[in-house]
Protein backbone atom coordinates (compact mmCIF):
# COMPACT_ATOMS: atom_id res chain seq x y z
CA UNK A 1 0.00 0.00 0.00
CA UNK A 2 1.17 3.79 -0.80
CA UNK A 3 1.91 6.42 2.16
CA UNK A 4 -1.51 7.77 1.74
CA UNK A 5 -3.21 7.08 5.59
CA UNK A 6 -5.83 4.50 5.32
CA UNK A 7 -8.95 3.21 6.70
CA UNK A 8 -9.57 -0.15 7.38
CA UNK A 9 -13.37 -1.50 7.57
CA UNK A 10 -13.27 -5.11 9.40
CA UNK A 11 -16.38 -6.71 9.03
CA UNK A 12 -18.75 -9.80 9.38
CA UNK A 13 -20.69 -12.03 11.76
CA UNK A 14 -20.15 -12.78 15.22
CA UNK A 15 -17.66 -15.08 16.01
CA UNK A 16 -15.78 -14.75 12.42
CA UNK A 17 -12.81 -13.16 14.39
CA UNK A 18 -12.83 -9.65 13.45
CA UNK A 19 -11.38 -9.02 16.32
CA UNK A 20 -8.54 -10.85 15.25
CA UNK A 21 -8.18 -9.45 12.04
CA UNK A 22 -8.52 -6.08 12.95
CA UNK A 23 -5.67 -6.53 15.56
CA UNK A 24 -3.58 -8.07 13.16
CA UNK A 25 -4.37 -5.27 10.75
CA UNK A 26 -3.75 -2.59 12.93
CA UNK A 27 -0.50 -4.20 14.06
CA UNK A 28 0.36 -4.11 10.25
CA UNK A 29 -0.49 -0.56 9.40
CA UNK A 30 0.55 1.37 13.11
CA UNK A 31 -3.02 2.09 13.22
CA UNK A 32 -5.32 3.21 15.26
CA UNK A 33 -8.17 0.25 16.50
CA UNK A 34 -11.76 1.49 17.50
CA UNK A 35 -13.92 -1.25 18.36
CA UNK A 36 -17.94 -0.29 17.75
CA UNK A 37 -18.54 -2.93 20.75
CA UNK A 38 -16.00 -1.39 22.78
CA UNK A 39 -17.16 2.09 21.83
CA UNK A 40 -20.81 0.75 22.66
CA UNK A 41 -20.18 -0.39 25.87
CA UNK A 42 -17.99 2.87 26.88
CA UNK A 43 -21.36 4.85 26.13
CA UNK A 44 -24.30 2.26 27.15
CA UNK A 45 -22.23 0.18 29.91
CA UNK A 46 -25.37 -2.24 29.86
CA UNK A 47 -26.39 -1.88 26.21
CA UNK A 48 -29.99 -2.74 24.89
CA UNK A 49 -28.50 -2.94 20.97
CA UNK A 50 -31.55 -0.16 19.85
CA UNK A 51 -31.42 1.25 17.31
CA UNK A 52 -30.84 4.55 18.39
CA UNK A 53 -27.82 2.92 20.50
CA UNK A 54 -26.49 1.31 17.34
CA UNK A 55 -26.65 5.10 15.75
CA UNK A 56 -25.06 6.54 18.36
CA UNK A 57 -22.40 3.94 18.48
CA UNK A 58 -21.53 4.48 15.11
CA UNK A 59 -21.50 8.14 14.72
CA UNK A 60 -19.07 7.97 18.25
CA UNK A 61 -16.88 5.34 15.67
CA UNK A 62 -17.05 8.07 12.64
CA UNK A 63 -16.04 10.43 14.58
CA UNK A 64 -12.81 8.72 16.35
CA UNK A 65 -11.91 7.47 12.95
CA UNK A 66 -12.72 11.24 11.35
CA UNK A 67 -10.29 12.70 14.13
CA UNK A 68 -7.20 9.84 13.32
CA UNK A 69 -7.34 10.59 10.22
CA UNK A 70 -7.25 14.11 10.24
CA UNK A 71 -4.25 13.83 12.27
CA UNK A 72 -2.71 11.69 9.68
CA UNK A 73 -2.97 8.41 11.27
CA UNK A 74 -4.81 4.88 9.81
CA UNK A 75 -7.55 3.65 11.23
CA UNK A 76 -8.87 0.32 11.23
CA UNK A 77 -12.51 -0.02 12.34
CA UNK A 78 -13.90 -3.38 13.84
CA UNK A 79 -17.28 -4.17 13.79
CA UNK A 80 -19.92 -6.07 12.28
CA UNK A 81 -20.72 -3.25 9.97
CA UNK A 82 -24.12 -5.28 8.69
CA UNK A 83 -25.77 -2.54 6.83
CA UNK A 84 -24.05 -1.14 3.48
CA UNK A 85 -25.41 2.21 4.35
CA UNK A 86 -22.60 1.97 7.39
CA UNK A 87 -20.39 0.93 4.72
CA UNK A 88 -21.23 3.40 2.73
CA UNK A 89 -20.46 6.01 5.60
CA UNK A 90 -17.10 4.34 5.79
CA UNK A 91 -15.99 5.06 2.22
CA UNK A 92 -17.37 9.03 2.87
CA UNK A 93 -15.74 9.01 5.81
CA UNK A 94 -12.06 7.83 3.66
CA UNK A 95 -13.08 10.27 0.90
CA UNK A 96 -13.67 13.41 2.74
CA UNK A 97 -9.95 13.40 4.79
CA UNK A 98 -8.57 11.97 1.29
CA UNK A 99 -7.51 8.13 2.81
CA UNK A 100 -7.36 5.33 1.08
CA UNK A 101 -10.58 2.41 2.69
CA UNK A 102 -10.43 -1.14 2.32
CA UNK A 103 -13.64 -3.11 3.52
CA UNK A 104 -12.49 -6.21 4.66
CA UNK A 105 -15.05 -9.52 5.40
CA UNK A 106 -14.00 -11.94 7.28
CA UNK A 107 -15.64 -15.02 6.66
CA UNK A 108 -15.77 -18.46 8.76
CA UNK A 109 -17.69 -21.79 8.70
CA UNK A 110 -20.64 -21.33 10.63
CA UNK A 111 -19.98 -24.51 13.08
CA UNK A 112 -16.69 -22.64 14.07
CA UNK A 113 -17.83 -18.91 14.75
CA UNK A 114 -20.44 -20.56 16.66
CA UNK A 115 -17.98 -22.63 18.73
CA UNK A 116 -16.07 -19.46 19.18
CA UNK A 117 -18.89 -17.78 20.47
CA UNK A 118 -19.51 -20.16 22.81
CA UNK A 119 -16.47 -19.78 24.26
CA UNK A 120 -16.03 -16.10 24.75
CA UNK A 121 -14.83 -15.03 28.19
CA UNK A 122 -14.22 -11.06 29.18
CA UNK A 123 -14.92 -10.35 25.80
CA UNK A 124 -17.20 -6.28 24.88
CA UNK A 125 -19.40 -8.52 22.27
CA UNK A 126 -22.42 -9.59 23.82
CA UNK A 127 -23.53 -12.15 21.14
CA UNK A 128 -24.98 -14.88 21.53
CA UNK A 129 -25.79 -17.79 18.68
CA UNK A 130 -28.95 -16.20 18.73
CA UNK A 131 -27.55 -13.19 17.54
CA UNK A 132 -25.59 -14.74 14.85
CA UNK A 133 -28.18 -16.35 13.42
CA UNK A 134 -29.94 -12.61 13.50
CA UNK A 135 -27.21 -11.06 11.33
CA UNK A 136 -27.25 -13.85 9.31
CA UNK A 137 -30.15 -13.18 7.73
CA UNK A 138 -29.42 -9.34 8.28
CA UNK A 139 -26.39 -9.02 6.58
CA UNK A 140 -26.41 -6.81 3.33
CA UNK A 141 -23.93 -7.61 0.68
CA UNK A 142 -20.46 -6.32 0.82
CA UNK A 143 -19.42 -4.26 -2.30
CA UNK A 144 -15.52 -5.43 -3.45
CA UNK A 145 -14.87 -6.76 -0.47
CA UNK A 146 -11.30 -8.03 0.63
CA UNK A 147 -11.78 -11.64 2.28
CA UNK A 148 -10.24 -13.18 5.08
CA UNK A 149 -11.47 -16.91 5.86
CA UNK A 150 -10.86 -17.20 9.43
CA UNK A 151 -12.28 -20.82 9.27
CA UNK A 152 -8.76 -22.31 9.78
CA UNK A 153 -6.00 -21.81 12.28
CA UNK A 154 -4.53 -18.44 13.69
CA UNK A 155 -0.96 -18.95 11.18
CA UNK A 156 -3.46 -19.02 8.23
CA UNK A 157 -5.25 -15.80 8.84
CA UNK A 158 -2.02 -13.91 9.89
CA UNK A 159 -0.55 -14.80 6.72
CA UNK A 160 -3.40 -13.55 4.82
CA UNK A 161 -3.28 -9.95 6.55
CA UNK A 162 0.94 -10.20 5.84
CA UNK A 163 -0.28 -10.75 2.00
CA UNK A 164 -2.94 -7.97 2.01
CA UNK A 165 -1.12 -5.26 4.29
Amino acid sequence: MSDTTHLVVVCGLPGAGKSTVAEAVADRLDAALVRTDVVRKELFPDPSYTDEESRRTYRAVFDRAEDRLAAGEPVVLDGTFRRASRRREARDLADRRGAEVEVVRVRCDEETAKARIRSRENDPSDADTDVYELLREEFEPVEDPVVVDNSGDLDATLARVRTLF
